[in-house]
């Protein structure tokens, strides 16, 4: 019996080529919370893997003490909701791009302690391998009302940098965007806050655009088999 389900033609596959780019992936579907949680989050309403961003940011900056990355942290995950979405993307972006700045006590050479300042690393850009790649499928985020469970959600270093909507094969490309994304935006607006990509996709067609895009302004995915070769969508 072959099976033509939405999850069997579009969403596996694509499960299938994170995990050969070295992802590590998980079903969220029944992910438990609070003491003993299945990723470490305390509730649905978080949506930065501490579990996965701590042990990231302690291996890319060896020489900082724990107050440092705990400060980091906390900036990371702090609450953006009064901020325009917008406003919170770009600055969340800095902080992924130039690092967090911290300042902290530490002893100084005469014995006694001074205010420190430092930079804590939050992804590693000139040694990929460093870092930690996971996707979570069917990953339940809930907002100020309501609760909902985005297909696709791209973590690099415990932090929600994509996000993949899909549609089976039968179904507009569009209804992606009106009947979900642009829902995600009012009830879980906190996903997209950390989001440097977003990917609509029916398997036959997939576009690429950002939390500010509007339909018109997601491009397709191109494809490149060989240099010099035209795009092919």
């Amino acid at each position: 019996m072959f099976n033509y389900s939405e999850n069997d033609l579009i969403e596996q596959p694509a499960i299938e080529i994170f995990k050969s780019l070295g992802y590590s992936h998980l079903n969220c579907f029944d992910e438990t919370f609070g003491n003993n949680s299945t990723l470490g989050r305390e509730t649905s309403s978080d949506v930065v893997l501490i579990s996965k961003l701590k042990p990231a940011l302690l291996k890319l900056n060896r020489d900082l003490p724990a107050e440092a990355i705990n400060k980091a942290i906390d900036i990371i995950t702090a609450d953006r909701s009064i901020l325009n979405p917008a406003v919170a993307n770009k600055e969340i972006y800095k902080l992924i791009k130039e690092g967090v700045k911290v300042s902290f006590r530490n002893k100084s050479a005469k014995g006694g302690d001074e205010e420190v300042e430092e930079v804590v690393k939050v992804i590693d850009f000139e040694h990929p391998e460093e870092n930690d790649f996971f996707l979570a499928s069917q990953f339940w985020v809930t907002g100020d009302l309501y609760k909902r469970r985005p297909d696709l959600v791209v973590f690099v270093n415990g932090i929600p940098l994509g996000l993949i909507e899909l549609k089976g094969t039968h179904r507009k490309l569009e209804n992606a965007f009106n009947d979900n994304l642009k829902d995600y935006k009012d009830t879980i607006p906190q996903i997209l806050w950390y989001n440097a990509f977003i990917i609509l996709s029916n398997g036959s067609e997939s576009k690429i655009g950002t939390i500010t895009s509007d339909w018109e302004h997601f491009a397709e995915w191109k494809k490149i088999n060989s240099e010099g070769e035209e795009g092919v969508v």
